[in-house]
């Protein structure tokens, strides 16, 4: 592990991008990060768990983003999608889904408040309480540090209980703080994931 001076959206993408194949993504603010973050680490060629680059495929909705992330879970791939607020709620019918059918997966929200009468940026979990009944597990990370290391457990809790997962932390507080933390790096994953991880 290395220290570095990031964001919680960096220490998330950092984690998904190592743990999975592919991610489906539409930009919802503030995880937008995430996947630029991912797009990032494709550009400069990082190589994940796979041993290749995670494949980013972004889509004209959030409603769009769930049919893709469920079907390419089904095919077999291990697949995560970053989002919040209205964009998570657009994702529930296929949550449903996904949490019946068993299907190991972690999604990261950067939490935030649903959208009434008015646009409202600012964080709170009316999103993260809307998809309690889901069948997916939930993970609240209070720091960006937590956020390393509990979207490890989550990653690794998802692929030996087939069962998916939100990973959540505060939109703005976490998501944008800039924190010095132990970044995991690929070779600090390899000493507690094996390939039967992923074989199960």
């Amino acid at each position: 592990m290395k220290k570095l001076t990031v964001d919680g959206n960096f220490a998330a993408a950092n984690i998904a991008y190592m743990f999975n194949e592919s991610a489906v993504i539409y930009p919802i603010t503030p995880s937008s990060p995430m996947a630029e973050d991912c797009d990032q680490f494709v550009y400069e060629n990082k190589q994940n768990i796979f041993r290749n680059n995670l494949v980013l495929t972004q889509m004209q909705s959030e409603a769009g983003v769930a049919g893709a992330v469920h079907g390419s879970l089904i095919a077999g791939s291990k697949t995560t999608t970053f989002t919040s607020s209205q964009g998570l709620l657009l994702m529930i019918p296929n949550m449903y889904k996904i949490a019946g059918e068993g299907l190991p997966t972690v999604f990261y929200v950067s939490a935030r408040s649903v959208a009434t009468h008015a646009l409202n940026i600012f964080c709170d979990y009316s999103d993260i309480y809307a998809c309690l009944k889901t069948g997916f597990n939930v993970v609240c990370c209070s720091n960006v540090q937590e956020v390393n290391d509990l979207a490890i457990a989550c990653e690794l809790a998802s692929l030996k209980s087939s069962t998916p997962f939100i990973c959540f932390f505060d939109g703005f507080r976490t998501s944008h703080e800039l924190s010095t933390i132990y970044v995991t790096e690929l070779e600090d994953l390899k000493k507690i994931v094996s390939e039967q991880d992923f074989a199960e």
